[in-house]
């Protein structure tokens, strides 16, 4: 038996929102027809697929309707209650995970280097401060606000006029390198060579992977920011020095024998 609720029916302890009733009504329309043709009763059960969020049994908000990649919806400040706000948002987020990625792996790649003795490298937290041969700091950072301005441009004029950026004498006839995709996906050989999610439409799987593995990688910055305040060295060290004592060499020490 189904009663209607708030828009919606309940069967089996479920809401099943409007686009759920059809499929109801039409199983049990079916259902009754079996029953009818055999001769016996027949009681219709609907199962219905939770959404996966990130507390189970909450209710997300209704801006948040899992059609984004990586949305469990997850919002406690209701930031992206806006349209406009959610779609930067969007942007922001797919653009720090990729940062964070690429700043996870080249911490990891160069305090390998030193702790091996490969090669002769600075932690990552001072590795800002070492002065360069073939250039001084402020040719440095002059160069970069150049090359990051121009790219974090054109990657905002996209955002506003999505295909703007694709458009021919946009890029220095280097266009069809870049495909533009659609905004935050620029695609092409330079920043897709493997050609990875061509139809973007159809990529949902391969966005759900980027952004779930960029918020793990956020988390492992943050983690490295406190790692490098409370202990003064990188992470492979710190691993080393946990594995050398692993019940006794922890986080919960080492905050311990921090705060004394």
């Amino acid at each position: 038996m189904a009663v209607v609720l708030r828009g919606g029916i309940t069967a089996g302890g479920f809401l099943l929102r409007r686009h759920d009733i059809s499929s109801a009504v039409i199983t049990r329309r079916r259902m009754s027809s079996v029953g009818a043709t055999t001769g016996r009763s027949i009681n219709p059960t609907v199962t219905v697929e939770q959404r996966a969020t990130w507390l189970p049994g909450l209710e997300p908000p209704p801006y948040l309707d899992g059609k984004l990649a990586g949305d469990y919806g997850f919002d406690p400040l209701g930031l992206g209650e806006d349209p406009k706000s959610l779609k930067w948002y969007v942007q922001a987020e797919l653009v720090h995970s990729r940062f964070a990625m690429l700043g996870v792996a080249g911490i990891l790649f160069t305090d390998l280097l030193r702790t091996t003795g490969i090669s002769n490298l600075p932690v990552w937290y001072e590795a800002g401060a070492v002065k360069f041969d073939f250039a001084s700091t402020k040719t440095l950072i002059v160069v970069q606000f150049l090359l990051m301005g121009f790219a974090e441009t054109k990657r905002y004029m996209d955002f506003v006029s999505p295909g703007s950026q694709s458009q021919e004498g946009s890029f220095f006839g280097l266009e069809a390198a870049l495909e533009g995709l659609e905004p935050g996906y620029p695609g092409g050989p330079l920043l897709n060579p493997l050609g990875l999610a061509k139809d973007i439409k159809n990529a949902h799987d391969w966005k759900l992977k980027e952004i779930k593995n960029g918020r793990l990688a956020m988390m492992a910055m943050l983690g490295f920011f406190v790692q490098a305040s409370v202990t003064h060295t990188g992470p492979i060290d710190n691993l080393v020095e946990h594995l050398s004592n692993p019940w006794h060499k922890t986080i919960i020490q080492t905050l311990f024998s921090s705060a004394s």
